[in-house]
């Protein structure tokens, strides 16, 4: 007899395991044979449903509606499945609806940091500081290449042959980097840099020995005295999440602009201005860069 998921220790359980059990259910892999059929659902859907025109309509009312739509298409088609089967098959046909497709399940696991998509046949997650190879994967570039473009298209950017290199963030706030060929020259690449709901706070840092009291109490007097404070540091060395921290020092009596590439701050004063930098567009015009949103910035000040 095998041991159930209850009885391991997080430390013993893989990732997908782990999503399991805080979902509360076992969802085995979907065959591959079903992969097409999924797809083909997703066209049909498409085709019978306006989604532009559901989206003025409340979530969650929405996804009931498609997923009874999708339960008469998969009753519809020859192939058999399995109540469980029509269960993973719509909810994946959902994700791709309203989410980002096989990135869905990755997003949903608090415990991940990064999420690195080396083309459409691999997908690594960071835990901890380790990388894990997941079982995740697209049904191809192109598949990969929409799910990209649904990402940046969310906040006014796009990726192209002429642009193939992007900057983005999620709605949440994580940051977003893609880069497609002829640059990437396997294939698309994506990575997904996710920032934690709960934002570090003074003490936080302090308690995980990120910096001395000492330091804090200096980083402190400067943000209260209103000096310049430069912040640099290599990739995920935690800039942002100091930033954030010695926000708090900050009166909610003062006015406060952020000027971002891509907004990933999380400022909880009351009077925030957050500013964002644009690309060029198609015809390389329209392009809106920090410096024409600081001197724009002095009008709010």
């Amino acid at each position: 007899m095998f041991p159930s998921l209850d009885s391991k220790s997080p430390q013993q359980l893989t990732w997908e395991q782990r999503l399991l059990r805080n979902s509360g259910k076992q969802k085995p892999g979907l065959k591959p044979e079903y992969q097409e059929l999924k797809f083909t659902l997703h066209r049909k859907l498409v085709d019978k449903i306006n989604l532009e025109a559901l989206a003025t309509i409340d979530n969650q009312r929405v996804r009931t509606e498609i997923r009874q739509a999708l339960l008469s298409l998969i009753d519809a088609e020859p192939t058999l499945l399995s109540s469980l089967e029509k269960q993973q098959i719509t909810d994946e046909v959902l994700d791709e609806v309203f989410g980002l497709g096989p990135l869905e399940p990755l997003l949903q696991d608090p415990t991940i940091s990064d999420i690195l998509v080396n083309t459409h046949r691999q997908v690594y997650v960071e835990r901890k500081g380790l990388l894990e190879l997941t079982n995740v994967s697209f049904r191809d570039d192109q598949h990969l290449l929409r799910i990209i473009d649904k990402i940046v298209s969310q906040v006014g950017r796009r990726v192209d042959e002429s642009t193939p290199m992007v900057d983005a963030r999620l709605m949440d706030g994580s940051r977003v980097n893609a880069i497609i060929p002829p640059l990437a020259v396997d294939g698309p690449l994506l990575s997904i840099r996710r920032f934690s709901t709960d934002k570090l706070m003074p003490p936080d840092l302090v308690e995980r020995r990120a910096t001395t009291p000492g330091m804090m109490e200096l980083l402190e007097a400067a943000v209260k005295a209103k000096l310049n404070v430069i912040i640099a540091g290599g990739t995920g060395a935690g800039k942002t999440t100091l930033l954030n921290a010695l926000s708090a020092f900050i009166s909610p009596r003062e006015r406060i602009v952020t000027i971002e590439d891509a907004a990933e701050l999380q400022l909880k004063q009351p009077h925030v201005a957050r500013l964002e930098t644009r690309p060029p567009n198609l015809e390389g015009h329209g392009a809106v860069r920090q410096r024409e949103l600081l001197v724009t910035s002095f009008w709010w000040m």
